[in-house]
């Protein structure tokens, strides 16, 4: 999640969401019966269907923030679909329900589960370092476990990319980037801290594992994620963009970016043609909110992880956050973060984010209450989180 999402969305929970115009959506139905023994579930009642359906009110050509939003809510409490918005601005046509989209950085949990999958059978040691299996790929830097790419705490500097403004990536959204060029971008600036020290969300920890896959199964990542993860769980409609592939595959709702113009007039940039090659295995999986949801109850139930090895997607690392204010501790596991609702609650989730798009999984642990959306959010990588997706959380994991 975004720095500010834990403060966002006990705001949100505590107090509720904007009001509007009711959208389309499905009721819940009866939650599922709780076996004898188990632990009281963390969530007994159905989703708030109105108002889930209120947060998404009013998306569409001329709100401010989204022009399309798809939510999937379920768990063994109850399940809620909603959407809403517009397909394409042009033409007005209703935002496509099983629309595919950009799903950013929630690769990484896909990244992180094949790993994991690589640690159970013994083919990567965690406590290993990295430079064992990679000789030569991070020169100059001290041993840095396989587990600390995981989570985070390598000490690897991001790599630069083409600008620090919008209009400075777009001029270069159609560049193939190479992930072994991005390493020896991010080496070249030498470590930020000692591996272990503190922990620093960034794209390059998960280059380095995806570099990691390749050299241990053997083949290309995007083979390997399919083979392990997509096929298995028939995610039908998920894939990885080839090197040159810049339009998304399949139905899709456009994306955009709100421009401000020197006059303070506002438009918007159609976005959804873009090589995201630059984010590889640490963000560049397209998808579907029911892919994705399928995807969630399946690593949170263990039958894509082992249970021994997924504990490590839902263990903080006790050390502080690099990029949070003084005395700040991390949040981030091993393809997930970690947050808690006011009531102490802990939810597991990812966030992803791509220029008009954005994108949530994750839940309880205990999967009587799981979220993913994809809101096509007009400044989707801006520093505060979407007011829309915002308001689909808080209704979303209000008691």
């Amino acid at each position: 999640m975004k720095a500010r999402t834990r403060t966002l969305i006990a705001a949100a929970l505590l107090l509720g969401v904007a009001a509007g115009p009711v959208a389309a959506a499905e009721a819940a139905p009866a939650p599922a019966p709780v076996s004898a023994g188990a632990p009281a579930p963390v969530f007994t009642t159905p989703p708030n269907a109105a108002a889930l359906a209120k947060a998404i009110a009013g998306v569409g050509a001329e709100n401010e923030f989204a022009t399309a939003a798809l939510v999937r809510v379920g768990g063994t409490s109850g399940a809620w679909r909603g959407s809403a918005g517009v397909a394409d601005v042009r033409s007005g046509r209703a935002a496509v329900e099983e629309a595919r989209f950009r799903a950013g950085s929630v690769t990484k949990a896909f990244t992180a589960a094949v790993v994991l999958q690589l640690a159970a059978e013994g083919k990567v040691d965690l406590d290993r370092p990295v430079q064992d299996y990679l000789p030569g790929l991070l020169p100059g830097f001290e041993p840095v476990e396989v587990r600390q790419l995981l989570n985070y705490t390598s000490g690897l500097q991001s790599a630069d990319g083409p600008g620090d403004t919008f209009a400075d990536e777009y001029a270069h959204r159609f560049d193939v980037v190479e992930p072994r060029a991005l390493i020896a971008d991010a080496v070249a600036k030498g470590p930020e801290f000692r591996p272990g020290e503190k922990q620093r969300y960034s794209n390059i920890h998960y280059t380095v594992l995806g570099v990691l896959i390749e050299k241990v199964t053997g083949t290309v990542y995007e083979k390997a994620v399919g083979d392990r993860v997509i096929r298995p769980l028939g995610l039908r409609h998920t894939s990885f963009p080839s090197r040159t592939q810049n339009r998304i595959p399949g139905p899709f709702n456009h994306g955009y970016q709100a421009v401000a113009g020197a006059d303070g007039s506002r438009s918007l940039v159609d976005v959804s043609e873009w090589n995201s090659s630059s984010n590889w295995a640490a963000g560049d999986l397209i998808s579907t909110t029911a892919d994705l949801e399928r995807f969630t109850v399946a690593l949170f139930g263990g039958k894509v992880v082992p249970r021994a090895q997924l504990e490590e997607m839902f263990t903080v690392p006790d050390v502080p956050d690099a990029a949070g204010e003084t005395g700040a501790h991390a949040v981030q596991t091993a393809g997930l973060k970690e947050f808690v609702l006011p009531d102490g609650t802990k939810l597991y989730g990812k966030t992803g984010s791509r220029h008009g798009y954005s994108t949530v999984i994750g839940g309880t642990r205990d999967l009587s209450r799981t979220l993913v959306y994809s809101v096509n959010a007009t400044d989707a990588k801006g520093r505060d989180m979407n007011p829309v997706a915002y308001g689909i959380i808080g209704a979303a994991f209000a008691k």
